[in-house]
């Protein structure tokens, strides 16, 4: 039984009355939701072993059901473990192939990936975490889904929006909040509870949105989401960037009738606050979130530097050697390269031996935390080329030959643990290895047929 504060239970009864109030309460203290994502990047639904046929409302390609971690639909980037209701801000996104993007508060990486989804690996996706550790969780889970088109930063939004004036289409600012919505599942969430922490977030999410709003170009649009009940993070804000940014609230056009609308008495009343969606938990169809979609009024002047704007030309960074290049495609060319690899000869770099084809060329001037820009090819050693990881989950996404089939679970295991295996096989060199037909990894094959593990260190299990 969840220890809820008598200020939070108050506060609850008199916004939604005694028994709705108790059935929220109720609902707190049972089992959370779970529910996973399957992956459209690459070609994954044949190869589930769980069951799809329980779906997510409303959203494609998304389950009902628990899954394993160590599992290889998890490891190969086939699935993404996701509450239910943390998947509608990102499908209600209006981000259509070649837009530029940017997830501005991103780690883990759910709604990013689904984001990714929605850009095919076209266009630009920007993938900001003000947190180190997570800004790590964030990459790792964007190689896992391959997705190629991603600046990952660790910037706090003040650093990022001067780099970023009147640039992306669409940003989803999914804001650090009191976190009421998760208190099932992160009960010790409830500790830092309290009406004064309540505000202090409010006044944070302003601060974030105030940075987000400069990035947005004029008529683009803006998702605001929460996965908290409170009025002052969730309507407050909206009706906040309505009358003091001159925004204007967008219908999702979601109609299930599990999901509530926002409460415009919450706030100062205006009807357009019930088209944002809301999500309780005594609903049925996850935990607590609001996730409202806005358009930024296509006549705002931003404001650009001129200095700034003229400077906005590429630099001409360290381009491969022929001798480099070379190197590189003597490993790389036996595979099956996706789209927007295929010219990686025209577009990859290197900086300090990692050669990458990059989401974006910054200009010179700019200095920002970056954990990765688009896709790391691997990486220049003395006279030879070693593939990275990313690479491997991005070929993935299309049929190889060069692969390695792992015959038992305990050959996988064993791999993920970081063993060499003994392998019947003619091929020789870098090869993909899958397990029931899901890449995860690069190995090489020596003369004597022993399969060298490649997989990362700070992944292995």
């Amino acid at each position: 039984m969840l220890n809820l504060p008598n200020e939070f239970k108050t506060k609850y009864q008199n916004l939604l009355g005694i028994e709705k109030a108790n059935a929220l309460f109720s609902a707190m203290n049972e089992a959370s939701k779970k529910a996973f994502r399957v992956n459209t990047l690459k070609d994954s639904n044949e190869k589930v072993s769980y069951k799809l046929n329980n779906p997510v409302p409303e959203i494609d390609h998304a389950y009902y059901g628990e899954i394993n971690g160590e599992d290889p639909e998890w490891v190969s980037g086939i699935v993404y473990s996701q509450d239910p209701a943390a998947m509608f801000p990102a499908a209600i996104s209006k981000v259509k192939p070649g837009a530029k993007v940017l997830d501005l508060c991103a780690a883990p990486g759910g709604k990013t990936t689904a984001l990714a989804e929605k850009l095919q690996n076209e266009g630009v996706l920007v993938a900001n975490e003000i947190s180190n550790v997570r800004a790590k969780a964030l990459r790792e889970n964007l190689e896992r889904w391959g997705v190629t088109n991603a600046l990952i930063t660790n910037e706090s939004p003040e650093k990022l929006s001067p780099v970023f004036p009147a640039f992306f289409d669409v940003i989803l600012v999914d804001a650090p909040c009191s976190g009421e919505g998760m208190f099932r599942k992160n009960p010790e969430a409830i500790d830092y509870w309290s009406q004064d922490y309540v505000l202090t977030c409010q006044t944070r999410q302003k601060d974030i949105l105030n940075e987000a709003i400069k990035m947005l170009k004029p008529g683009g649009s803006l998702i605001y989401s929460t996965c908290t009940f409170s009025p002052e993070e969730d309507e407050e804000i909206v009706s906040w960037l309505v009358n003091d940014h001159d925004f204007s609230i967008l219908d999702p056009h979601i109609n299930d009738p599990r999901i509530s609308l926002g409460h415009p008495e919450w706030a100062d009343g205006n009807a357009d606050l019930t088209k944002p969606l809301r999500f309780w938990p005594q609903d049925g169809i996850g935990e607590g979130q609001y996730a409202a979609i806005l358009q930024k009024s296509g006549d705002i002047k931003q404001e650009i530097d001129k200095k700034r704007k003229n400077k906005r030309i590429k630099r001409n960074p360290l381009r491969l050697t022929k001798n480099d290049q070379e190197l590189v495609a003597k490993v790389i060319e036996q595979f099956n390269l996706p789209v927007g690899l295929e010219d990686w000869h025209e577009k990859a770099l290197v900086r300090q031996d990692h050669v990458f084809v990059p989401a974006i060329v910054l200009p010179e001037n700019i200095r920002l935390r970056i954990v990765n820009n688009g896709v790391e090819l691997g990486i220049l050693k003395k006279n030879r080329f070693e593939p990275g990881h990313q690479l491997a989950e991005v070929l993935g996404q299309v049929k190889q030959s060069r692969v390695i089939e792992l015959a038992t679970l305990k050959d996988y295991q064993d791999y993920l643990h970081g063993e060499t295996l003994k392998v019947q096989s003619d091929l020789r060199g870098f090869v993909l290895v899958s397990y029931r037909n899901m890449i995860f990894s690069f190995g090489k094959i020596a003369g004597n047929q022993v399969l060298k593990n490649f997989y990362p260190k700070g992944l292995r299990k």
